[in-house]
């Protein structure tokens, strides 16, 4: 069997079609089918049954279509660890995150990330279909909200996020060190847009509790929540482990309970993929970078 033959296999497989099949790989329609004559001469079965311009896969078909598929996996993968090794340690990476979480997770991190590793070429994109993007591989590593379960994809768990109040050290409820959820419809309140994922969390908790929160005001960024919390506009609820590494004494975190607003964050790529210098640098700064935030939080 030659290498050759198996990508006019393949090519068939997608296209059920000698002549598209021919087309896309640059070869004419009667090169393509007496190659696959001659592989099933060789392999002594029939891969494909023949009714009149119809063609289907023959059980024999499938299984080298299954293998073939493999085949292909791992000389790409090959290809792809050839390449990172000339590469000499570099690299790039494209990593999918939910809106807004470059401001709430990403910036700090990628300035230091850029800094030790200036060989790695790092792209950020903010998108809500971060599973999907991973798949049809437009993107190389996605951060999301957890569980994924998809056995095309491999999970890493990062950490579970819970989320607290933020308000100024002036205002009267700094002297609490946690409130009920339900405390926050009494409460004049600043948050993220209706569509931004840590407001769409926040609002599910709130109907799920009975109540919708009201804002007095909304803005897209978080340096200006930040700066309205701080300023005693309002009030704000923002991932705990954010707020815990601020060290910023004019803004006061109390926690809410009963319940807590919480999510699982996890990082997916494909599993068929090679992992390269670049995402395993990656992934190893990322979960260092968090297990440093914890501490710090912990400790503060």
């Amino acid at each position: 069997m030659e290498l050759k033959q198996l990508q006019y296999f393949m090519a068939i497989c997608e296209e059920l079609h000698f002549s598209r099949a021919a087309e896309k790989m640059g070869v004419s329609a009667p090169n393509i089918s007496q190659q696959i004559r001659r592989l099933e001469e060789e392999l002594g079965v029939l891969l494909f049954d023949r009714v009149g311009k119809t063609i289907v896969l023959t059980d024999a078909g499938a299984i080298l279509r299954e293998h073939g598929a493999a085949v292909f996996r791992h000389l790409q993968q090959a290809g792809d660890a050839i390449a990172d090794l000339k590469q000499m340690q570099g690299g790039s990476l494209s990593i999918g995150v939910l809106p807004g979480d470059a401001d709430l997770m990403f910036n700090a991190m990628l300035l230091n990330f850029h800094q030790t590793y200036p060989t790695i070429s790092l792209s950020l994109l903010e998108t809500t279909k971060v599973t999907e993007q991973v798949l049809d591989r437009s993107i190389d590593v996605g951060v999301t909200i957890g569980p994924v379960i998809d056995e095309r994809l491999t999970t890493i768990p990062l950490f579970h996020e819970e989320f607290s109040l933020a308000v100024s050290m002036h205002d009267p409820i700094a002297t609490e060190s946690f409130i009920p959820l339900s405390k926050l419809q009494t409460l004049k309140m600043v948050m993220f847009p209706p569509d931004h994922q840590c407001r769409k969390l926040i609002d599910h908790f709130c109907m799920d509790s009975g109540f919708a929160l009201q804002p007095h005001m909304v803005t897209t960024t978080l340096s200006s929540l930040l700066q309205m919390v701080q300023s005693g506009v309002g009030a704000c609820v923002l991932p705990r482990l954010l707020l815990d590494n601020l060290d910023n004494p004019e803004i006061k975190v109390v926690h809410l309970r009963n319940p807590t607003p919480s999510q699982d964050i996890c990082l997916i790529y494909r599993s068929d993929r090679y992992v390269g210098y670049a995402m395993r640098t990656f992934i190893k700064t990322l979960r260092a970078y968090i297990e440093t935030a914890i501490h710090h939080a912990k400790s503060s």
